[in-house]
């Protein structure tokens, strides 16, 4: 009887943190998990809104944007260059610029 209690204590000890090490391991995972998640939407945040300001500024002004700068100076864009990279490519002034956004790193 005291051998069988021994080994209960021995793997008691043992079980509580091998638990709690695969509960923290699984909870930095879901974590890792949403802030990649965010990461998207920032992302498509971004692309939508750059998109919207130069669709406005085609209905107030006939023309897209002739670059990226005016959308920041006219249009309120606010673009954080050390997450994202942002193409803005013009073919014509009555054309929708081709808009791409990257993260950075």
């Amino acid at each position: 009887m005291k051998i069988r209690g021994r080994w209960r204590r021995a793997l008691g000890g043992v079980l509580l943190p091998v638990a709690a090490l695969v509960v923290l391991l699984c909870f930095s995972t879901a974590l890792s998990h949403l802030r990649s998640g965010r990461d998207g939407e920032d992302k498509r945040q971004l692309e939508d809104a750059i998109r919207r300001a130069a669709v406005a500024c085609y209905a107030a002004e006939g023309i897209y944007p002739p670059d990226l700068g005016y959308l920041q100076d006219h249009y309120g864009v606010q673009i954080d260059g050390e997450r994202f990279t942002v193409t803005y490519d013009v073919f014509a002034s009555n054309l929708m610029p081709d808009i791409t956004v990257l993260e950075n790193g």
